[in-house]
């Protein structure tokens, strides 16, 4: 049986609200229950309406349970997804457009230049070795000495050196000028190069020798800023005119340098730029010893009278080589044959003009001592300019790269190959103790 329905009783009032909850816009059912109760949900207290949310007009529907609601409105329109660039940003004259951003940059648009500046491209400089040396004469007047140039013994020792092979040039060249252009053109290109050897002393054909056969270049303006201020207290200290020779560059990583002909001094890359500036000048002290000396001009036009003969022996050798070859594939017998009468030829060479082949035989090796007393001079010159300190670093720079080149090679199990005792008379340079003994007296080494 069931019972009379009880009497609803009355909905309860919270305190400081007398009024009821407030119709929330964009819902068309009423305000969510909670669950069990059937009352309205509690107003705010001491509020009569809800607090309203900064940049909207009305406050966005909460999701109760129970009661489907709108997704919450935020403030502002909602963004768009993000748009990822399909093309690089347009510099200048736009701002750039960052992948998500939901909003322009607060305040004005930045503005661009109408046209950046493009940065200088990137150029790697080398490093400068210190400025350490004592420029004595600098700013003050030069006392240019009264010899500019000349040819000491060991100049004139090279010249006699290179006679024989003049001889036997001048008798390949007139052989071949005067059967192929007749008896007066013949001697006219013969003379025509008994003159040729001026060309050693002209500056614009000097230039071009060493631009072409020896690859030097015309310093850098970086280059000749560090070079010719060294390069002008050398000069000031010898008493010579700076501006007789001419400076060039030779792309290398070894310290030295050179004279060539009558008016060029060059130094390598590694010598401008990775030794203190007294060494450089010691260095190029030594290679104004070479002119100075005429050790320079005299080689190079012993060279070149000699060339004819050396192209006409080079030649010589070669078809001697190719007959041997040729001879090689018949017989033995054959081979054997052309082996004495060579044999022979040479012999009587040298008997019928032994005041020519012995010459040539043993030039090479008088050379080669010229050459090395030609250095211990151009050392001595430059330790009287006062570099004879520098000039032994320098040294024994050299001797200490020797020695690392032959711990690497013991380090990979191998042994440098050293000269013997033809190929040392061979050599054009002493070694470096030699020419360290020969600058103790101008070091003044306590004994």
């Amino acid at each position: 049986m069931s019972q009379p329905p009880e009497p609803a009783s009355p909905e309860p009032q919270y305190p400081g609200t007398a009024t009821p909850p407030p119709e929330y816009p964009g819902a068309s059912a009423p305000p969510p229950q909670y669950p069990g109760a059937g009352t309205p949900p509690p107003s705010y207290p001491g509020a009569a309406t809800p607090p309203q949310y900064p940049g909207a007009a009305t406050p966005p529907p909460y999701p109760y349970p129970g009661a489907p609601a709108a997704p919450p409105s935020y403030p502002q329109a909602t963004p768009a997804p993000p748009q990822y660039p399909t093309a690089p940003p347009a510099y200048p004259g736009a701002p750039p457009q960052h992948p998500g951003a939901a909003a322009p940059y607060p305040g004005p648009a930045p503005q661009y230049p109408a046209q950046a500046p493009q940065p200088a491209p990137f150029v790697p400089r080398p490093a400068v070795a210190p400025d350490d040396l004592d420029y004595r004469h600098e700013g003050s007047r030069v006392h240019v000495a009264a010899h500019q140039r000349g040819a000491d013994a060991t100049a004139i020792g090279q010249l006699a050196t290179q006679i024989p092979g003049f001889l036997v040039s001048f008798a390949v060249v007139a052989a071949v000028a005067v059967p192929l252009f007749g008896s007066v053109v013949g001697w006219l290109v013969v003379v025509a190069w008994l003159a040729s050897g001026a060309l050693v002393f002209h500056r614009p054909t000097e230039l071009l020798f060493a631009r072409r056969v020896i690859k030097l270049r015309a310093p850098l303006a970086e280059e000749r800023a560090r070079l010719e201020p060294i390069w002008r207290e050398v000069t000031a200290r010898a008493g010579i005119e700076a501006d007789t020779y001419e400076l060039m560059v030779e792309n290398s990583d070894d310290l030295n340098a050179s004279a060539v002909a009558g008016h060029v001094v060059s130094v390598t890359t590694y010598s401008l730029n990775r030794i203190p500036s007294s060494n450089l000048a010691a260095v190029l002290a030594h290679e104004l010893g070479h002119h100075t000396g005429g050790h320079a001009w005299s080689g190079l036009l012993g060279y070149w009278y000699s060339l004819p003969g050396r192209i006409a022996w080079a030649l010589t050798r070669g078809l001697a080589r190719i007959a041997l070859a040729v001879a090689s594939v018949f017989s033995l017998a054959a081979t054997g044959i052309l082996v004495l009468f060579m044999g022979m030829f040479v012999v009587a060479g040298f008997i019928v003009a032994w005041y020519i082949t012995i010459p040539l035989v043993i030039a090479p090796y008088l050379l080669a001592y010229a050459g090395r007393l030609g250095e211990l001079r151009a050392d001595q010159q430059a330790a009287a300019l006062g570099f004879a300190t520098e000039m032994a670093q320098v040294l024994h720079h050299f001797q200490a790269e020797e020695d690392a080149a032959k711990a690497y090679a013991a380090a990979q199990g191998k042994k440098l190959k050293e000269p013997g005792g033809l190929a040392k008379l061979l050599t054009s340079h002493p070694d470096n103790y030699t020419r360290l003994r020969a600058l103790e007296p101008y070091l003044q080494l306590p004994r």
